[in-house]
C-alpha cells in the first residue's frame, strides 16, 4: 500500500463515515426518550465512545496495521480470538456502507421519485466504488469536498436557527436540552445514550488506513480521537439548537412516535421554512452516499488484512498500484446485494441496522479486551499504565457491553448466529493453524 493520506484526509474519513449531521434522523426518539435532555445525552454519548477512541488510538501505536480490530485482538488475544474479532465487524464494516447507501436512495428517490430508489442506491454503489478503486488519495480529495458541502450545510443551519432565537425567542426553556423538558430521570438518559452512541459508529474506521498514513501511526492516534471529539461537539450543538426550535414537548413525541422520524424537520420548517428542509435532506442524500464511500473503503482494508494472515481468501490480499481492488470489489458487491435486497422491503432498513450495530459493539468489546491484554498479559506488569491500559479500556468494555444488552432482540439473535457462524469457520480452518507462524505485530514502540 501507498503511504499518501494526511491527519486531514483520515479526519475527512472519519467525519464522512460518521456524517455531521447524523442526529437529524434519530433526534426525535432521543428527545423522547430522554424527556428532553438531548443535548445532554449526546455529551454523555460523547463521553463514553471516547473510551472506545482511547483503545483505538492506544492499540494503533503498537500494531499500525490495516485490519483495525482483526490485526489489535490478534496481537493481544491470539489468532483464534483476532478472527473472531474480524468476523464481528465484518458486520459493521461491510453493512454500514448498505445502510448510508440505501438511504441515499431514499433521499434520492423522495426528491426524484421517477426514478426508483433501488436505482439511485445503485448509481451511489457504481460511482463511489469507482473513486475507491482509482485510490484512496483520490478518493480522499472528493470526500472533502462532500464533507464541505455537509459542514456548509450544518453551518447555515446552525445561522438560521440562532437568528430565530434571537428574534422569536426559544419554544422551549434555554436549559432544557441539558436538563430536560419535564421531570428528569437519570435512567432516560442513560437509555438514550444507548441509542445515541450508534451515530458515532465509523469514526473507528480511521485506524484501518494505518498502513497508508505519511508521519507514522501517532497521527492516526490523534485523528481518531480528534474525530470522535470534533462530531461530539457538532452533534451537542445540533441538537441542543433544535431542541430550542422544537414546536412540541417531548413528552408528545414519546406519546405520538410516528412522528418522531420527522421531529428534526418538523421543527426547522416551524421555525425557519422548508427551504432550509430541503437544504438539509440534499446534503443528508449525497452525504450519505460518501459516507458509504469511506465505509466501502474501510471494509476493503479489513478484507485484505484477513485475507493476508489466510483466514480469507489469499486472492483478496493482491494489491494493485497501491489498492486492495479485489477485497474492495467484493465489499461492494455484498453491500450493493444488501442494500438493493433492503430497498424492496418496508423493514429492510430496521434489519440492516440492528445487524450492523450488533457487530460494532461485540468488536469494541474484543478491542478493549485487547489493550488489557497486549499491555498487561503479554508485556508484562512492567510497561503497564494503570489507568491507560486497565481502567480505561475495563470502563469501556463495560459500557459497550451495557449498549449491547439495551439492544434489540432480534439484533442480539443475529449477532449470536453471526459469532457461531464465526466458531464454525475456525473449526474448518483449525488444519491451517500449525502452517502459520506466529505474527508479531510490526513497529512496536511501547505505546
Amino acid at each position: 500500500m501507498k503511504r499518501s493520506l494526511s491527519f486531514r484526509d483520515l479526519v475527512v474519513y472519519g467525519l464522512l463515515f460518521i456524517a455531521p449531521m447524523a442526529p437529524v434522523g434519530v433526534f426525535g426518539t432521543l428527545d423522547a426518550k430522554s424527556h428532553g435532555a438531548v443535548a445532554l445525552v449526546y455529551l454523555v454519548a460523547t463521553v463514553a465512545m471516547g473510551f472506545t477512541a482511547f483503545s483505538y488510538a492506544q492499540m494503533v501505536r503498537v500494531v499500525p496495521q490495516a485490519g483495525s480490530v482483526f490485526a489489535y485482538a490478534r496481537a493481544g488475544l491470539g489468532r483464534k480470538p483476532g478472527f473472531i474479532a474480524g468476523w464481528m465487524a465484518m458486520l459493521d464494516y461491510v453493512l454500514i456502507p448498505a445502510v448510508a447507501y440505501l438511504f441515499s436512495g431514499i433521499a434520492m428517490n423522495s426528491l426524484v421519485p421517477s426514478v426508483s430508489r433501488w436505482v439511485w442506491t445503485a448509481l451511489a454503489v457504481v460511482i463511489t466504488t469507482a473513486l475507491n478503486l482509482w485510490g484512496v488519495r483520490a478518493a480522499a480529495r472528493v470526500g472533502f469536498a462532500v464533507l464541505a458541502m455537509e459542514i456548509v450545510v450544518l453551518v447555515v443551519f446552525a445561522v438560521s436557527a440562532v437568528v430565530v432565537l434571537v428574534r422569536d425567542g426559544a419554544q422551549r426553556d434555554w436549559l432544557s436540552p441539558l436538563t430536560g423538558d419535564g421531570t428528569f430521570a437519570v435512567s432516560a438518559v442513560l437509555g438514550a445514550v444507548s441509542v445515541a452512541v450508534l451515530s458515532y459508529l465509523g469514526f473507528d474506521a480511521i485506524v484501518s488506513f494505518a498502513e497508508e498514513v505519511t508521519g507514522g501511526s501517532a497521527k492516526v492516534a490523534r485523528a481518531v480521537l480528534f474525530c470522535l471529539g470534533l462530531v461530539g461537539v457538532l452533534f451537542i450543538i445540533q441538537t441542543y439548537l433544535v431542541a430550542l426550535l422544537a414546536p412540541v414537548s417531548s413528552a408528545h413525541l414519546a406519546s405520538h412516535p410516528v412522528e418522531q422520524g420527522t421531529a428534526f424537520y418538523d421543527a426547522v420548517d416551524a421555525s425557519v421554512g422548508s427551504w432550509l428542509h430541503d437544504l438539509v435532506a440534499v446534503s443528508k442524500a449525497i452525504g450519505a452516499a460518501f459516507a458509504a464511500l469511506a465505509g466501502q473503503a474501510a471494509a476493503g482494508r479489513l478484507l485484505f488484512a484477513m485475507a493476508r494472515a489466510r483466514r480469507l481468501p489469499n486472492a483478496l490480499s493482491r494489491t494493485y498500484s497501491g489498492v486492495p481492488r479485489p477485497a474492495l470489489l467484493l465489499a461492494a458487491v455484498i453491500t450493493c446485494a444488501a442494500a438493493i435486497w433492503a430497498s424492496s422491503r418496508d423493514d429492510g432498513m430496521d434489519h440492516l441496522v440492528s445487524v450492523v450495530n450488533i457487530g460494532a459493539l461485540s468488536a469494541f468489546v474484543l478491542l478493549h479486551a485487547s489493550v488489557v491484554g497486549w499491555f498487561a498479559v503479554r508485556r508484562g506488569a512492567g510497561a503497564v499504565s494503570w489507568w491507560r491500559h486497565l481502567l480505561m479500556p475495563v470502563i469501556g468494555a463495560a459500557i459497550t457491553i451495557a449498549v449491547i444488552v439495551e439492544a434489540a432482540g432480534s439484533a442480539q439473535v443475529v449477532g449470536a448466529i453471526w459469532l457461531v457462524i464465526g466458531f464454525v469457520v475456525l473449526v474448518v480452518q483449525r488444519g491451517h493453524d500449525d502452517l502459520m507462524d506466529e505474527e508479531q505485530p510490526t513497529g512496536a514502540t511501547g505505546g
